[in-house]
């Protein structure tokens, strides 16, 4: 059953790229109930395990697919934000052909990230990482004007360089362990013969995933390419699929696959720290909204890559939960900036200010989503950042563990400043391009409230949710 996954949209992009108008003008309505059957089975899947269903197409396939509880929650997450994605595409991408292109897209970057998540031979999941990043170089590049044109050639050479990195890795992989399967990488590491060549590896690996999901200092590309995307396609981006491609894999890799030694944890720990730090010094700086919003999730997934260098059950689970969270509230920011954007033409702050009063339900959300952005309690945010810092402070890590909570002060800063300056006053001077303000639909203010009662219920329902998580918080004070 795993396999239809992928599967059952590849036959979907078929189908809309016969030549039959009905279906081509139903697409937008088939991949919305695509993605939202997704959500419904990642969401069941407790109650239904996949695993009790017959894999009647397994054999359609040459790799093994498997699930477990981060393949859960990462289907979940791929299934919400390409939803919210699709929304915003239909509400603010007005030509025909453009909309079809994007539909086609998208397919084919949820077809790429359902199967990252699902592969377990280190070769598929790098093939499929290329999909993903292709899909979201054309993405980048849609409505081909300059600045779009300019964030893919920066992302695509980057990416270039990642793959090399990658494929050399997986070079490596295969002289040490004979086989690219994760069960066979794994045991290799117990054998002190091939320490040396899967320490190789696994350092080209890191680099090559530090580049695809935008780690500092690798992160020259992502705020071309947010900038210069259209609406839709810049909260694909920031909220799954370049996320996909590179954290989660390094959550996958680093966390149950490889054996990371303590120098190549201290890197991990080192560059989480510096994304956090960077990324938060840099938004504070910037006048246009969709470049601080890109600044700001450097700095968000630096607290992922920081979990993963702590290594403890705690951490990994505070940086599962905080991947979950970043995609949410990241989302509903980028979905706040598209309906700004479609309303009054800019994402320039500058032009923004005081203009925001018009539009409370922007507002509102916004405010939700920059709360749970800075950890702010009882949102969502607040959680999976405090799990994070509490596995930091218990393992022994105090100045990181200081560095992830005096940055939280940072984020609310930032985003206080922008939300007073754009909603909570209004401009006494009025720019001549704002005088005729545009309307948004009202599938962006579903978008919007959607996304914002996900924050706001998942932080409300998290402290009675099952599981042992707080046990080794005791711990911690008693």
């Amino acid at each position: 059953m795993l396999s239809l996954f992928i599967l059952i949209p590849l036959l979907l992009l078929f189908i809309l790229n016969l030549p039959v108008k009905f279906i081509r003008q139903g697409a937008f309505g088939l991949v919305g109930l695509l993605l939202s059957v997704q959500i419904l089975a990642a969401l069941l899947h407790s109650l239904f395990p996949w695993s009790a269903f017959p894999e009647i197409l397994g054999s359609f396939f040459i790799f093994s697919l498997a699930v477990d509880n981060l393949t859960l929650v990462m289907l979940l997450t791929i299934g919400t934000v390409a939803l919210v994605s699709l929304i915003v595409a239909a509400s603010t991408i007005g030509q025909e052909r453009l909309r079809f292109y994007f539909v086609n897209l998208l397919l084919i970057c949820v077809i790429g990230m359902n199967a990252i998540v699902l592969v377990r031979d280190i070769f598929s999941l790098y093939v499929f990482i290329e999909i993903v990043s292709v899909s979201s170089f054309i993405l980048i590049a849609l409505e081909r004007n300059k600045s779009a044109i300019e964030g893919t050639f920066k992302y695509l050479m980057l990416s270039a360089m990642a793959t090399v990195f990658i494929l050399s890795g997986i070079a490596c992989f295969l002289l040490a362990a004979g086989d690219l399967s994760f069960v066979s990488i794994h045991s290799a590491f117990y054998d002190p013969a091939a320490s040396f060549i899967l320490k190789v590896a696994a350092s080209l690996f890191l680099c090559g995933l530090f580049i695809k999901a935008g780690v500092a200092p690798f992160h020259g590309w992502v705020m071309d390419a947010y900038l210069a995307s259209p609406a839709s396609v810049s909260v694909l981006l920031a909220g799954v699929a370049t996320k996909i491609s590179g954290v989660y894999v390094l959550l996958r890799l680093f966390g149950s696959v490889f054996i990371v030694n303590a120098p190549l944890q201290n890197i991990i720990l080192f560059a989480g720290a510096f994304s956090i730090v960077l990324g938060a010094l840099a938004a504070l700086t910037q006048d246009d909204l969709k470049r601080m919003l890109a600044y700001s999730s450097i700095s968000q997934i630096g607290y992922i890559i920081l979990a993963l260098g702590c290594a403890t059950p705690l951490a990994f689970a505070g940086a599962v939960f905080h991947f979950f969270n970043h995609a949410i509230f990241k989302s509903l920011l980028f979905v706040n900036a598209a309906a700004l954007e479609k309303r009054f033409g800019s994402t320039d702050m500058n032009k923004l200010a005081g203009q925001g009063y018009k539009m409370p339900v922007t507002g509102i959300t916004s405010l939700m989503g920059v709360l749970s952005t800075a950890g702010i309690p009882p949102l969502s945010g607040f959680w999976s950042k405090l799990i994070i810092i509490l596995a930091l402070f218990s393992s022994g890590r105090f100045v990181y563990a200081g560095i992830a909570l005096l940055a939280s002060v940072l984020t609310l800063a930032y985003f206080l400043v922008f939300q007073r300056r754009i909603f909570f006053c209004k401009s006494e001077l009025q720019e001549p391009a704002l005088e005729n303000p545009g309307k948004i639909s009202r599938a962006l203010g579903f978008s919007e409230i959607s996304l914002a009662i996900i924050t706001v219920v998942t932080g409300a329902v998290f402290v009675f949710m099952p599981g042992n998580w707080i046990m080794p918080l005791k711990g911690i004070f008693w």
